[in-house]
């Protein structure tokens, strides 16, 4: 699994041949400065949580090659020996910052800033958005399903649909992070402290000789929390009346029921109508079968009797958009002792980057705590401080909007300072609660699935000049 084993070689091929490409030109020691960002949202939603930092962390930390990475590198035949002396005795020293794992964070704005040697700075780029990429996907999805559930708790189910083992450990691990209230994955309860949680398969109820059997056995070993799976034959008329029995029999101090298939409004206001007249208030109703946030709310608003839902591969894979799209793109290099700023252009506008050493401010109001607006500043600019400022709508540039009665936070965090750690992570109870609490200073028309509103991110005008004067510094050179 990762970060049980030296994983400095889980790049793409391309950071090596630059890293001995670089050793090999002048700019060999030059300082580099790489952003990490996303475009857009998944499944058209207003923001996205940040995750991933604390594996990024541990990869960083750990980062060394071996002989057998050297031996590897040589029968490539296309390094220079040099550089993989180099590389033995490599020792990461960038400067990092990065947004706290659990904030809401939106298209364009740096997530991450790694500076330091261009050869480090450029080979850390795989690892970063591997693990950026997949966990803030996950999270951003099993958000939206958990804001769909409506306070009902929603367990995370995915593992046997992960691809992979570190998809379905990290997955559970972001899921839990944005609310879900536990996972079927058992090792994300040892390495992590998810809850794991659990009922029956279909084959446990099949390997008896009665339906009744089975609950019966079941509940005598698990009286504390007996959750009995009713849809293997027929849930009204089978299922649902041995479960009764059973309960009534042994009076578990949790009951519960769980269907997996079939028409989930029906049979849940059945389910809890029977339930009810036979005097088992107290038995909850818990829902699976491929289930992701349309459903939950349609289902919700049909008028469905359900306690809680357990959502397996639509959560674990983010199977209505399965890439986040995060990239790490270089903002600046040193040239005589200078950094100076680079940006991208592309005939795409959404891929022309953004210069130079950059930082991330959020607004939030002071007499609501709402989030009111990011803006990215070059490093140097001093933090607003108060006073009135503008900033401009990013639908429409020409409208504008004065910020007031604000106070201010800097996003990024430093995390390395010249190789060394000096960032605690938090364990995964306190990134549950920051996202927790970050969330509630969302706007609620923000947390729509369909056309949400649109988050302010702007540039600060000093950032806004020098984009556009790079923009025609590089139209003039390129005509």
């Amino acid at each position: 699994m990762i970060n049980d084993y030296n994983l400095t070689l889980l790049t793409d091929f391309y950071e090596i041949t630059m890293a001995n490409g670089y050793f090999q030109s002048d700019i060999r020691d030059a300082e580099a400065c790489f952003d990490v960002f996303f475009r857009r949202v998944p499944d058209g939603g207003g923001f996205a949580i940040m995750a991933g930092l604390e594996q990024i962390i541990k990869y960083m930390k750990g980062l060394k090659f071996t002989e057998e990475d050297a031996e590897y590198l040589r029968s490539k035949k296309c390094f220079n020996e040099e550089f993989i002396q180099y590389l033995l005795n490599f020792e990461f020293k960038c400067d990092v910052w990065a947004v706290p794992e659990g904030y809401p964070i939106f298209p364009y704005e740096p997530v991450m800033i790694v500076k330091g040697p261009i050869i480090q700075a450029q080979y850390v780029e795989t690892f970063i958005l591997m693990q950026f990429n997949h966990q803030s996907l996950i999270a951003t999805k099993s958000s939206r399903i958990v804001r769909a559930a409506q306070g009902r708790p929603v367990m995370e189910f995915g593992t046997r649909r992960a691809q992979g083992g570190d998809a379905a450990i990290f997955g559970a691990r972001a899921s839990y992070i944005a609310g879900c209230v536990g996972t079927a994955c058992t090792i994300a309860d040892r390495n992590y402290g998810i809850p794991a949680l659990g009922t029956m398969a279909h084959s446990w109820v099949q390997s008896f000789d009665s339906e009744y059997e089975a609950f019966r056995k079941y509940t005598e070993l698990y009286p504390e929390n007996a959750t009995l799976l009713i849809d293997t034959y027929n849930v009204l008329k089978s299922g649902l009346p041995n479960a009764i029995k059973v309960f009534k029999e042994l009076k578990p101090a949790k009951m519960g029921i769980r269907i997996d298939s079939g028409d989930i409004t029906y049979l849940t206001r059945e389910c809890r109508r029977i339930l009810d007249e036979e005097g088992l208030q107290d038995c909850k109703i818990v829902i699976s079968n491929s289930l992701d946030e349309y459903i939950i709310r349609d289902v919700i608003l049909e008028g469905a009797k359900i306690d809680s839902f357990g959502v397996g591969e639509r959560l674990i894979t983010a199977r209505s958009e399965p890439v986040f799209g995060g990239v790490y793109k270089l903002s600046g290099i040193e040239r005589n002792g200078e950094m100076v700023p680079k940006m991208k252009i592309s005939e795409n506008v959404e891929k022309i980057t953004n210069p130079g050493f950059k930082k991330v401010v959020r607004f939030y109001a002071k007499d609501t705590g709402k989030a009111m607006a990011d803006v990215i500043m070059l490093n140097d600019e001093p933090t607003p401080n108060g006073k009135p400022y503008e900033i401009f709508d990013p639908n429409a540039v020409w409208k504008r909007k004065i910020l007031e009665n604000y106070e201010v936070k800097d996003l990024l965090v430093k995390i390395f300072e010249d190789g060394k750690c000096i960032y605690d992570c938090p364990d995964i109870q306190e990134i549950r609660k920051t996202c927790t609490e970050q969330l509630e200073t969302l706007w609620g028309e923000m947390l729509r699935f369909e056309n949400p509103q649109t988050y302010y991110v702007d540039l600060s005008k000093p950032l806004w000049n020098l984009k556009h004067d790079l923009l025609n510094k590089y139209g003039a050179e390129h005509k």
